[in-house]
């Protein structure tokens, strides 16, 4: 893992600001999704990029009934069908 040297302090309602250079670098725009994960006593902050529900692909998605899928697994559920 990467040290930035960067420090922020949470308010009182929990939040912390991701400086600018960091979500320029990590193409984070207002409104995007982040994903947190803990892994022993580390926080992890990822941007969250959708996938599909059966295979992860990111691309050429699909939603239904809330669920992404990938227009592979889309043919895939159709020959079963």
């Amino acid at each position: 893992m990467k040290s930035t040297g960067i420090v922020r302090k949470v308010d009182e309602l929990g939040r912390i600001v991701l400086p600018i250079e960091l979500r320029r670098t990590l193409d984070i725009d207002i409104k995007d999704s982040i994903e947190i994960y803990v892994e022993d006593d580390k926080i992890i902050l990822k941007k969250y990029v959708p996938a599909c529900y059966f295979c992860n692909n990111a691309s050429d998605l699909q939603h239904y009934k809330g669920k992404s899928i990938c227009l592979e697994c889309l043919e895939e559920l159709k020959k079963l069908g």
